[in-house]
């Protein structure tokens, strides 16, 4: 455990962000014990024009121009801090020395805003915990010397178009100067471990509490009461670049005495997708995220028909966590980070997997895997995933002491 210092977490996703957020989750329980500064990704210049109309990026001009604070107190020992710099917007650049030049200045103002509010705070002998911000990230030994550096990968970010062009290249060299490496994968962990031997697994955490039935009285919602069962259930936004609708259609159509239910929004494909054409397939649209478990609890069989490809194989989904929590059997792709839930999931690649494991995992339901998949899910608290973090930070203190 890790009582009484000051940290200083930052990342690529800013606190009023919309969706979930690791980071935010990670920062609330650091602060249960420490004082917390998280701090906001700066704004850049093309956001700034392209969302101009948007009230988040008029937020940021008027603090830019100290019309507001900057610095906001979220609670006793937690503030947040919108950065009065704007960065540049320098991805474009294909010269990697012009690059490294311009990131370095954009890295220099940014942790120059930081610094102010560390003096304003008074905090001392910090530990800097940076969400995987790969470029402005490259400096923060330099600029901030914090007493310790964790980089934390969640994602597989250099798969994607925007951080693989520098990133590719970058991101080694920010794992070799952290500290250590956190991980929510075994496949981000093996891949930082090439660069460090401090690059560990500390699994994922969710709000186990909103996802316990024997905390709360979780009702099942009456739009899906009137569906027919059994009932096959997906919660989560359905995008089209992770999800197969491939695997939805063919197991809609292998089955038609099967409800397939799939709840959050879509994007255009899948609006515009033949699913929405075959009769036991319901779209129940958004809901509130605090209604997401209400609607687990009326399935009878919880998947995850994620792609395989390299936007996912690595990733760490959050709600086989949350069906685990409730008891419900659990059909997903076979990625590689699905292997650390592999005693506990049907894993499959196929349509047609899919449909048997469904048939198995319908037949040999009993109170007794529930009862040891809720243990298994409830354990992946917050809470003990930053206790995961803490002992991988006193573990190389002590390793470098």
């Amino acid at each position: 455990m890790i009582k009484g210092r000051d940290i200083i977490v930052m990342g690529i996703q800013a606190w009023d962000i919309e969706i979930g957020s690791n980071c935010k989750n990670i920062a609330t329980e650091f602060a249960k014990q420490n004082r917390v500064l998280y701090v906001n990704p700066p704004m850049d210049r093309i956001s700034r024009y392209r969302e101009r109309d948007i009230e988040k990026i008029k937020k940021r001009v008027r603090i830019k121009k100290g019309l507001q604070d900057d610095l906001v107190q979220l609670g006793d020992t937690m503030w947040n801090l919108y950065p009065k710099t704007q960065t540049e917007s320098i991805n474009f650049i294909k010269n990697k020395i012009v690059f490294d030049v311009l990131n370095k200045v954009n890295a220099r103002r940014f942790c120059n805003d930081v610094i102010g509010a560390i003096e304003k705070l008074g905090f001392k002998d910090y530990i800097v915990f940076n969400d995987s911000s790969m470029f402005l990230g490259q400096h923060i030994k330099a600029f901030l010397k914090p007493a310790f550096y964790v980089y934390y990968m969640r994602d597989y970010l250099t798969k994607n178009p925007y951080w693989k062009k520098n990133g590719v290249r970058l991101e080694p060299k920010l794992i070799q100067e952290a500290d250590c490496v956190v991980n929510n994968s075994t496949l981000y962990t093996a891949y930082g471990k090439k660069f460090t031997e401090h690059s560990y697994m500390v699994g994922q955490g969710c709000d186990t509490s909103l996802f316990n039935d024997e905390l709360r009285d979780i009702k099942v919602p009456k739009d899906l009461k009137t569906i027919k069962g059994p009932i096959i259930g997906y919660v989560g936004f359905l995008s089209s670049r992770r999800l197969s609708i491939a695997i939805l259609e063919y197991v809609a159509k292998a089955r038609p005495d099967w409800s397939i239910v799939l709840v959050g929004p879509e994007d255009d494909v899948f609006h515009s997708a033949e699913l929405h054409e075959i009769d036991n397939v319901y779209f129940l649209g958004s809901r509130d995220a605090s209604e997401l478990p209400n609607y687990i609890k009326g399935f009878d069989v919880a998947i995850n028909p994620q792609l395989i490809n390299d936007a996912t194989i690595g990733n760490y989904p959050r709600k086989i966590d949350e069906y685990l929590a409730m008891g419900k059997p659990t059909v997903a792709s076979a990625t590689t980070a699905m292997d650390y839930f592999k005693a506990h999931t049907y894993l499959g690649k196929t349509p047609e997997d899919y449909v048997s494991l469904i048939e198995t995992a319908l037949a040999e339901n009993t109170p007794e895997l529930e009862a040891e998949r809720k243990r298994f899910g409830l354990s992946h608290s917050w809470e003990n995933n930053v206790k995961e973090i803490y002992n991988c930070i006193l573990k190389v203190q002590k390793h470098s002491a």
